[in-house]
């Protein structure tokens, strides 16, 4: 696991290279394996192929969204407010363990936040995905995720990098 976390890295650049139907099926094991608060699971996920689809994804906010348009796969991160009050959270968990997965599968993926961001000065990111998906209020969109071959390659970052000093021990 420890070797996981040295190696992913946000991708944002994919090959044009579909993920094989057995490796979609363990992104969605995986996701619904992911640790909920009280077991309450208030998830839901969205997986996106469709190329048109996906284009309008890419659109959902001014900035940081436009390369899930040349992923292979999009998933939709949901939250379902009305089932528990901790939808971000767990929603949150359940994303990172579907990028870690992904990676350990070999892909590539980038979290696409989604909530309090805009889609423009009037419609809110969240806004526009639950029009373009036909999705209730109460189903809240925590994030985007982009999965797909990676078309680069990145460095792990170096252990000197890390913020040790953001740990503290019996601080009070």
């Amino acid at each position: 696991m420890l070797e996981l976390l040295r190696t992913r890295r946000s991708i944002r650049k994919y090959e044009d290279k579909k993920i094989e139907p057995e490796k979609i099926e363990l992104l969605k094991e995986a996701l619904l394996r992911a640790p909920s608060s009280r077991s309450l699971n208030p998830w839901q996920f969205i997986f996106v192929d469709n190329p048109q689809l996906l284009q309008k994804l890419s659109q959902c906010k001014e900035h940081g969204a436009a390369f899930i348009k040349n992923a292979a796969l999009g998933i939709v991160v949901c939250g379902d407010e009305k089932e528990s009050d901790v939808w971000v959270e767990d929603c949150s968990i359940a994303a990172i363990v579907g990028q870690l997965v992904a990676h350990s599968l070999g892909l590539g993926s980038c979290w696409i936040q989604i909530r309090n961001r805009s889609y423009d000065a009037a419609i809110a990111s969240e806004i526009y995905i639950q029009n373009l998906l036909g999705l209730p209020a109460h189903l809240k969109v925590e994030c985007l995720l982009s999965v797909g071959y990676p078309a680069e390659k990145k460095k792990p970052a170096s252990r000197a990098s890390l913020l040790f000093d953001r740990i503290k021990t019996n601080h009070g």
